[in-house]
């Protein structure tokens, strides 16, 4: 395989849209929690900056990975869950979830 073909290749371009620290995290919680408030979101994750959690969701949304949903009431609040496309990396997320729970990674 040569550069160009790397460029191209299915698992660069998903793990781009997966790199970051927290993103596996953050579309772990949407699938198994469902629709989160940002507060919710970034109180369900330790250790998480609001900034990054903003920064990390902007490119979920961007990826069309997340839904970002705008609640008008007072206040307004505004919600994210996993688009279709999120969704489908459910069983991923699980798989590494079990990897990481059976197997000695220590």
């Amino acid at each position: 395989m040569d550069y160009k073909d790397f460029e191209n290749c299915g698992l660069k371009k998903a793990l781009d849209m997966l790199s970051g620290k927290w993103k596996p995290m953050i579309l772990y919680f949407l699938f198994y929690q469902g629709e989160f408030r940002f507060n919710d979101l970034w109180r369900s994750i330790p250790r998480i900056s609001k900034k990054v959690l903003m920064e990390h969701l902007q490119e979920m949304v961007g990826n069309d990975l997340v839904i970002r949903r705008e609640v008008n009431g007072f206040p307004s609040e505004v919600r994210y869950a996993l688009s279709r496309k999120g969704k489908a990396l459910g069983p991923v997320l699980s798989a590494l979830d079990e990897f990481g729970n059976t197997s000695n990674l220590n």
